[in-house]
């Protein structure tokens, strides 16, 4: 076992999974505690959805072991592999995968009446479950009669009836317009937390795994880039590639000049032969002469009409959009575009001459 994951409900450990002569999955491993919701998080073709697709047996693997309490699901070296049905999963997927000739209620019900849970019983849970999603109304609905985030609620109810040990979900609200899907997002994690499934989250965005997500991997061709919770994941990428997927983030090269003190330090950024050193905080692997990559978020640079301390950016105000809470600005500095968030109160106008201040306790300094 992996120490990192020593006391871990679930853990996959050294997945290898082949498509041909690539690898979708290349070598990963991590764990979680029971009842934790772990988002899988990346561009297509990532291998997120392979590694859950592992998990749930739909796929076979390469090489590895998945392990879910003390079950172990699949280990081609010790000869396992536990067929999907064998494995007491719940899964939600894209597509809302509900009976159209079925009501709700009928729908919900089938994975206890194929385990042969008695009818008294199945009427109780099934009831529960339905108050749970808020369906209590549509019970006697056909399928087609729900809207699709009615649809996406019956399935999740249906994923969660028979108390499953693992819930797993592929991009579950994709389907669902932007209105929906906020509203979607903090109702399953609710849901999730009621019941307490041990639950494994696929999906490409970013906001949905921030809001939703105890935990987070950040995935790219078959490796696993950056894990943590969503504060650190946001906070603090490791490199370039987490900075840029997750959020919005200034990107620019730089060298490391000087390092103060352990993970603090100079970098210097250079534009059109003009040098500026910027005061950062140095992300893993950064050291002093090394190439680094310069991340700041929008709303850690501060527009300023005056260069308060010598030291801050000059730049022409390109764009100034006001979007009621906030004010969303591209401030040009030689090549360099800056994307900054700015109070209304500053009433930046396009044309205007400002000073970009960056917040050095929210500038990293990352690999590129």
């Amino acid at each position: 076992m992996n120490s990192e994951n020593q006391g871990a409900y679930l853990e996959v450990e050294n997945l290898v999974k082949w498509f041909g002569d690539d690898p979708a999955v290349d070598n990963i491993s991590f764990g979680i505690p029971k009842g934790a919701f772990l988002t899988l998080l990346g561009p297509s073709g990532c291998g997120k959805t392979t590694t859950l697709m592992s998990v749930a047996g739909l796929h076979s693997i390469d090489s590895g072991r998945i392990r879910v309490g003390d079950v172990v699901y699949t280990s081609p070296k010790e000869g396992i592999f536990l067929p999907p049905e064998k494995r007491d999963i719940g899964m939600v997927f894209q597509s809302y995968a509900i009976w159209p000739h079925m009501t709700v209620t009928q729908n919900v019900a089938y994975p206890l009446e194929i385990r042969k849970v008695p009818q008294s019983e199945i009427d109780d849970r099934v009831a529960d479950v339905l108050a749970l999603v808020g369906l209590t109304d549509m019970a006697e609905k056909m399928a087609t009669q729900l809207s699709g985030g009615q649809q996406q609620r019956a399935s999740l109810a249906r994923a969660i009836v028979a108390q499953p040990r693992l819930l797993l979900f592929d991009e579950p609200l994709s389907n669902l317009d932007l209105k929906l899907r906020e509203q979607m997002r903090v109702e399953l994690k609710r849901i999730q937390n009621e019941v307490g499934i041990t639950s494994i989250y696929v999906t490409h965005d970013q906001s949905e795994a921030l809001v939703m997500s105890d935990e987070i991997i950040v995935m790219s061709k078959g490796h696993i880039e950056q894990r943590g919770g969503p504060l650190e994941i946001y906070s603090r990428p490791v490199n370039e590639y987490v900075s840029n997927f997750i959020g919005v983030a200034n990107l620019i090269k730089g060298r490391v000049v000087k390092v103060t003190e352990p993970g603090r330090g100079t970098v210097k950024i250079t534009d059109h032969g003009k040098d500026i050193q910027v005061t950062c905080n140095l992300g893993p692997g950064i050291s002093e002469g090394s190439d680094a990559v310069l991340s700041v978020r929008p709303e850690n640079v501060h527009a300023e009409r005056e260069n308060g301390n010598g030291t801050s950016l000059e730049g022409e105000v390109l764009q100034a959009i006001f979007l009621g809470s906030h004010v969303d600005c591209r401030v040009q500095w030689g090549d360099f575009e800056w994307k900054v968030i700015a109070h209304p109160r500053a009433r930046l106008k396009q044309g205007e001459k400002v000073y970009l201040r960056l917040d050095p306790e929210h500038t990293l300094a990352v690999q590129p």
